[in-house]
């Protein structure tokens, strides 16, 4: 059995050929049955953790599944909030293949889907991006994005500037980018808003929208958690990644559990457009939102992507 370490990941999966890889998953037959989603107590941080157990299956091809831990309280020990692992295997003979390291897998399928999702769900003419947040997803989704669309400025917010010049500092080559001290600086004025964070409560305001965007939400993984207003929430096309967020985010349960919104609004997710049984963004002055709340067959193509790459 190979152990393929962060590094490798991170060479082997590029953004056109991931997001290839999971435009192809969600036209395909991949099995994911319900994942385990367990919140527990964790008495010395104050707050509860999670696990997860994500499983998916190619018939007589290929399984997997990802063991991932999401502790929110590790930005105090300079840790990434994800950790985890993805063991592969043949699916014909059950023999195991490789064991690859989670974190670094999660970041960039997730990044990847956010892009999948913006290739049907933003203007084409899209130049410019906001990114809220400054954890391991930030810089990938300004890099994500921009394989789908032709991003020249990127704005960075975070609650520690810090940690946001760090970003910038880092992709400074490649965009014109610089870190804001306001979410409200450059909500208005940019044509993609990306947020990746773990707050509980709303970071991104309806009343600033403008015509012609597209919100693109990441964090808000539990059903009490949320990244944008309900006045946001009932002013945009949604879509969704699965029917899972439906359950699991607050972003869309709490308004479809209070009525602001119906499952009508839903417009379609991520099966259905890459099916084209439904439509993306039909209009230049719509605004679009996906939000995301990740799916096995991500983490199985990605995994399956850099075993093909590294043999």
């Amino acid at each position: 059995m190979r152990f393929i370490d962060k590094e490798e990941i991170a060479k082997a999966l590029d953004y056109p050929s991931l997001i290839e890889a999971l435009r192809n998953a969600f036209i395909s037959d991949i099995k994911v049955p319900p994942r385990h989603h367990h919140d527990f107590k964790n008495p010395k941080e104050g707050m509860d953790s999670t696990l997860l157990l994500m499983p998916a299956w190619e018939e007589s091809e290929s399984i997997g599944v990802k063991i991932v831990t999401v502790s929110p309280n590790n930005t105090k020990y300079n840790l990434p909030a994800i950790q985890g692992l993805y063991l592969l295997m043949d699916a014909q003979k059950g023999t195991i293949e490789a064991l690859l390291e989670g974190k670094t897998l999660t970041v960039k399928r997730t990044a990847a889907s956010s892009a999948l999702a913006s290739s049907y769900l933003s203007r084409k003419d899209s130049s410019s991006i906001l990114i809220i947040g400054t954890g391991a997803l930030s810089s990938e989704l300004i890099k994500a994005h921009a394989s789908v669309r032709d991003i020249k400025d990127v704005y960075i917010w975070g609650r520690d500037k810090s940690k946001a010049l760090k970003i910038v500092d880092e992709l400074k080559d490649d965009f014109n980018i610089k870190a804001v001290d306001n979410i409200e600086d450059e909500i208005s004025n940019v044509d993609i808003i990306s947020c990746a964070t773990l707050s509980v409560e709303p970071l991104v305001f309806g009343k600033f929208l403008k015509a012609g965007q597209h919100v693109d939400l990441v964090g808000a993984y539990k059903p009490n958690m949320r990244e944008a207003d309900d006045e946001l929430i009932k002013t945009v096309d949604i879509y969704i990644d699965t029917n899972m967020a439906k359950k699991e985010t607050g972003d869309i349960k709490i308004p479809l559990d209070t009525n602001v919104i119906s499952e009508d609004d839903i417009k379609a997710d991520l099966f259905e457009l890459t099916r084209e049984i439904k439509e993306g963004r039909t209009s230049d002055s719509s605004i679009t939102l996906f939000k995301s709340v990740g799916h096995g067959l991500e983490d199985l193509a990605a995994a399956k992507l850099v075993k093909e790459k590294l043999s």
